[in-house]
């Protein structure tokens, strides 16, 4: 396992194909819950550690096609393994096109659907860490004053303390203390640093983080 929070979660209407599965998982040590309708795992609370879906494309009501298009206009970040026995080019382009990680035919070899489902968690993973990160970023930028932000921005151009003041229409050594506040409440020493915490939280220059364009 990747996480000890990890979970993968089976969907499918067949109780057949979903203990199968099970089965499988459970010998390569995942922690699985089972659903048998997409509806039914809506209605589960969203999981907050790293997660991966193995979901049978044709099923009555919600498809899995239909589920994906849910989770995507709900903002969840679940990567999807599909998994069927009816599948067709189109419909395998739709789904790899909108981020599912794999689309398996049945029956599908047992290593095939390990390798999918160890994908999916890693970049589950992957994507959490990013969004944490982000986080973690933005709220230290958000404990800048006004000025300091200002400051900021200019300084990551790489303009000098004097340009920055010229530009700001303050002194240097006024400059020089806005800088020194924004390196001690972002905790680095350096330009570089500082472009990196830019990067990490994913800012538009010259936008407050979090700022629609």
């Amino acid at each position: 396992m990747l996480s000890d929070t990890a979970i993968v979660f089976v969907i499918d209407d067949d109780e057949a194909v979903r203990k199968s599965v099970q089965r499988l998982l459970d010998t390569a040590r995942y922690e699985v819950e089972l659903f048998k309708s997409a509806s039914e795992f809506l209605s589960r609370p969203v999981h907050a550690g790293p997660s991966c879906l193995v979901v049978d494309i044709k099923m009555p009501g919600l498809s899995g096609i239909d589920l994906q298009k849910a989770l995507i206009e709900r903002g969840r970040e679940e990567r999807i393994v599909f998994i069927t026995g009816h599948g067709d080019v189109p419909m395998c382009a739709q789904a790899m096109k909108a981020g599912a990680i794999d689309f398996l035919l049945k029956p599908f070899k047992r290593k095939e659907l390990l390798q999918s489902v160890e994908r999916a968690l890693s970049r589950s993973t992957e994507q959490r860490q990013r969004e944490s990160a982000k986080n973690h970023a933005r709220a230290l930028i958000e404990k800048l004053t006004p000025r300091e932000f200002q400051v900021m921005q200019l300084v990551a151009t790489g303009m000098l303390n004097k340009q920055v003041g010229a530009e700001l229409g303050t002194a240097e050594k006024t400059v020089k203390t806005h800088r020194s506040h924004v390196m001690q409440k972002l905790g680095i020493t350096s330009v570089a640093e500082l472009i990196r915490v830019l990067q990490k939280a994913e800012m538009t220059p010259g936008l407050r983080p979090g700022t629609k364009v």
